[in-house]
């Protein structure tokens, strides 16, 4: 009798050791999640405070979803669109916080900035409102996941549609830092493939409000269309400029990087009838169309594809975590890259080896005002972009991850 008792005591013991064990593998036993932003500057419409609620939402609902034994935390900053601040912030979270993964990160500077800390500390990079395609190029690591769009995928989408339409002339005007040119140089490339010649191109600060001098000399290349190779404020300030100086409707705009936000701020009247690529519409199907409305009650404002692609990469960031049962970078990554991502932002989503998220793309086209029929109706989805030709093909990938 004493020795059963004995024995019995031995394996209670050495379960509660396995359980220790494994709920270390969590470090603290708390997962931490942190979102930097620009919560004040061009881009805070697009990503900002609604990237924020996003990733409250995703947390809020794995929580509830997949009743972890390990906590969940969000921390959150704004990288005021500078990549010092953002690499700094970055190591101060990795360091001395605990944070597990840098999320959001809008603008590429302050991506690859955050990235390069991410790689070093070994931490996950989740970025959804970054645009520039060296980010699973020449610049990718193995812990960092390009989520929501590209550059390659915005031209692949609008310029392929506008040149083929008879927009064959073209003029860019192009925010001065590494989203601009990637955008330019992307698009460049599409117009010129489908028979389109490229006019020139004028480079503007980041961010700019005065447009007239850059829009002159657009005007003055005589091109069909002008290429706004930038976004946010910088996109919704061009066209408003446009229209003033007499540019529109004489030329038309092709707003390379657009959102439901910047739509919305300028109305039907000003932006009907461009063309636009996005990864995500809330009015797409009953599931885009729920969490959409879940998001606009508590921020009174639809959903951009950053925002909701903010919510779908850290959703399966925590899945990845439990599945998992670590919080290690490196082990987490590769659950996230085994796992197809299906969810209201992207069905039959993956991740490759270079940290491009594939999935779905959108070719979009601005209502008229009488064609919108309810608050937000604004898009006619012209075409669906399947994943494998939305984004640059892995065979002409510059990521030493790819195996060639």
């Amino acid at each position: 009798m004493q020795t059963k008792k004995l024995t019995t005591l031995a394996c209670a013991a050495a379960f509660a050791m396995l359980s220790g064990a494994a709920s270390a593998q969590i470090s603290g036993n708390t997962v931490k999640v942190g979102v930097l932003t620009d919560m004040s500057g061009t881009y805070s419409d697009l990503a900002g405070a609604g990237a924020v609620l996003a990733t409250q939402m995703a947390i809020e609902d794995f929580i509830a979803e997949a009743k972890p034994e390990f906590k969940v935390e969000m921390v959150s900053a704004d990288h005021q669109n500078k990549a010092d601040i953002a690499s700094n912030k970055a190591r101060e979270w990795f360091e001395r916080e605990g944070v597990d993964a840098a999320t959001e990160l809008v603008t590429t500077s302050t991506a690859l900035a955050v990235m390069k800390v991410a790689k070093e500390m070994n931490r996950v990079t989740l970025m959804s409102g970054p645009g520039s395609t060296p980010i699973t190029n020449e610049q990718c690591t193995d812990l960092a996941v390009h989520y929501t769009y590209d550059t390659y995928a915005l031209a692949n989408g609008t310029a392929k549609a506008v040149t083929q339409q008879g927009g064959d002339t073209w003029f860019f005007l192009t925010a001065d830092y590494a989203f601009g040119q990637a955008l330019e140089r992307d698009s460049s490339a599409v117009v010129t493939a489908n028979g389109g010649k490229v006019l020139g191109s004028v480079r503007h600060p980041f961010p700019a409000s005065d447009f007239s001098s850059f829009l002159l000399q657009a005007q003055a290349s005589g091109a069909k269309i002008i290429g706004l190779a930038n976004a946010g404020a910088d996109t919704t300030n061009a066209i408003k400029q446009a229209a003033e100086f007499g540019v529109t409707p004489k030329q038309s705009l092709a707003g390379l990087l657009m959102f439901i936000s910047d739509v919305h701020s300028l109305g039907l009247q000003s932006t009907q009838g461009m063309y636009l690529t996005t990864g995500f519409y809330w009015d797409l199907n009953d599931e885009t169309r729920a969490w959409s409305k879940r998001f606009f009650d508590k921020h009174k404002r639809m959903p951009t594809m950053v925002q909701a692609g903010q919510y779908s990469s850290v959703m399966h960031y925590l899945r990845a975590v439990k599945a998992a049962g670590t919080d290690e970078a490196g082990k987490v990554m590769a659950q996230m890259k085994a796992t197809p991502i299906n969810d209201f932002f992207a069905k039959n989503g993956r991740i490759r080896d270079d940290g491009r998220m594939i999935h779905d793309m959108y070719l979009a086209q601005v209502k008229k005002p009488d064609e919108s029929k309810y608050p937000w109706d604004y898009y006619h989805i012209r075409q669906t972009i399947p994943a494998d030709e939305a984004f640059l093909p892995l065979a002409q990938s510059k990521c030493p991850l790819v195996k060639k």
